[in-house]
């Protein structure tokens, strides 16, 4: 028997307790009198004149505030320069590696095809000859059961130093050889 067969079979509620509750009511009892609100054309707000920031001062408050103003413009006005010397001297940098830069892509422009062509089988040749070593030397060491994590990671560095080597002579070779065909 089901939850709902046994509930059908009690007894029936009433149309007053199956209605849902009646929201509280809010007496009002507050005035709607505006004697509490601010009439800004009392006596009592104040303004300040326009040449308040002009006049001398007159408390240690004062004295102390344009003291922490003066301190927060001067360092405000030192970070200012050490960012204008960072981005100086970063500009200086961006335009000596620019230097290098085109006079590596000046040096590899002037081989010739053939050089060019050798240089690139020497590269491929290179990196197989690598890779070979480093997996003949790992499949000797899994051989010997000392094959372990820090010679994985040896042999990893080494490729990617390869590949970091190999990625950056091709990058100048392809740009060489990109600004003569133009």
């Amino acid at each position: 028997m089901s939850y709902a067969d046994a509930a059908a079979k009690g007894a029936k509620q009433t149309p007053e307790e199956a209605a849902a509750p009646q929201p509280p009511e809010i007496i009002p009892n507050e005035s709607s009198s505006t004697a509490s609100l601010i009439d800004v054309d009392m006596p009592s707000v104040h303004t300040v004149p326009p040449d308040f920031l002009e006049q001398d001062v007159q408390t240690e408050t004062q004295a102390e505030r344009i003291a922490r103003e003066e301190e927060a413009a001067e360092q405000a006005k030192q970070q200012r320069q050490q960012a204008e010397a960072a981005a100086a001297a970063k500009k200086k940098a961006a335009s000596k590696a620019r230097k290098a830069d085109s006079w590596l892509t000046r040096q590899f422009s002037q081989l010739s095809d053939g050089s060019v062509t050798a240089i690139a089988l020497a590269n491929v040749a290179g990196v197989v000859g690598v890779s070979g070593f480093l997996g003949y030397r790992a499949w000797g060491l899994y051989e010997r059961r000392v094959l372990d994590w820090k010679h994985v990671g040896v042999g990893v560095g080494v490729l990617a130093a390869v590949g970091a080597v190999e990625a950056v002579l091709g990058r100048y070779l392809y740009k060489s050889k990109e600004s003569e065909s133009r």
